[in-house]
């Protein structure tokens, strides 16, 4: 019987194919299919069907069109449920939107809240406006998008009927070489101001625009310790979380019974 006190992610890392949704999700479910492990996740990168394109209009698809389709034949097939942001059209509005797909087909999703303007991806996309938890076996975890790894206020793990709202942070990104320290020091730092993992998966490679990526795909835990990590190479990493630990460390170390109380005002 499966201890649901323990949490296996399969985080894949990889160069994507740009804007070429079909090479894409056959390199993908390729790798995929060559997981010898069973995990109760599988995180893929933000905007993996096309690479972090600007070209909204050109690329998104609707909800339940071939992505999404794609992803619940994955998620059935392998028995895990199937993560990471794709482009989204609702009527005259575009997402980065991150889904969750589970293998009966069920399908949650959150929209990216902070959009990258430094690219115009505020020019291009709308804002999403919901903060959501995924629930998966005994656990909670909060998905976000990339540049949300920047804005602490939006992660912070909130007390809510005196306990906190999530144990576990999920990033998917396409964040730039450039700037991965900052992604080294930010993924580390919500694990430890919101006393929980923190998870986050980069791509790799090098995008339509000549953007460098380099990884650093990697997972933290509650103390900030890196648990497992890559570097600017085709992988698929996995790791073992454990919420007993979790638990335990929070009830020794109680510092979220002093986090200061606030509203986010959309």
């Amino acid at each position: 019987m499966k201890d649901s006190n323990i949490l296996k992610l399969a985080l894949v890392q990889t160069a994507l194919y740009w804007k070429d949704k079909v090479a894409n999700l056959a390199m993908l479910e390729e790798k995929i299919w060559d997981l010898d492990q069973d995990v109760d996740l599988i995180v893929l990168p933000e905007m993996f069907s096309t690479g972090f394109t600007m070209a909204a209009a050109e690329m998104a698809e609707p909800m339940n069109h071939t992505v999404c389709k794609w992803m619940k034949q994955i998620a059935a097939q392998k028995k895990m449920i199937l993560t990471g942001s794709v482009i989204i059209q609702e009527g005259r509005k575009y997402y980065n939107r991150m889904l969750w797909v589970e293998p009966s087909g069920k399908i949650q999703w959150y929209d990216k809240r902070h959009l990258f303007r430094m690219a115009d991806e505020d020019a291009h996309f709308d804002m999403g406006e919901k903060r959501v938890v995924f629930e998966l076996n005994n656990w909670k975890i909060l998905p976000q998008v990339c540049y949300d790894l920047r804005f602490p206020v939006w992660s912070r793990n909130r007390v809510i009927d005196s306990q906190m709202e999530y144990d576990l942070c999920i990033y998917v990104a396409s964040w730039p070489a450039p700037r991965i320290s900052a992604w080294d020091i930010l993924l580390r730092a919500r694990a430890v101001e919101n006393l929980c993992y923190s998870v986050g998966v980069n791509r790799i490679g090098q995008d339509g625009n000549g953007i460098p990526f380099s990884g650093h795909t990697s997972a933290y835990d509650f103390k900030g310790n890196q648990l497992i990590f890559s570097e600017n190479q085709e992988e698929i990493l996995v790791v073992e979380l454990n919420k007993l630990e979790l638990s335990s460390f929070k009830q020794k170390f109680p510092a979220w019974k002093d986090a200061d109380d606030f509203q986010i005002i959309a």
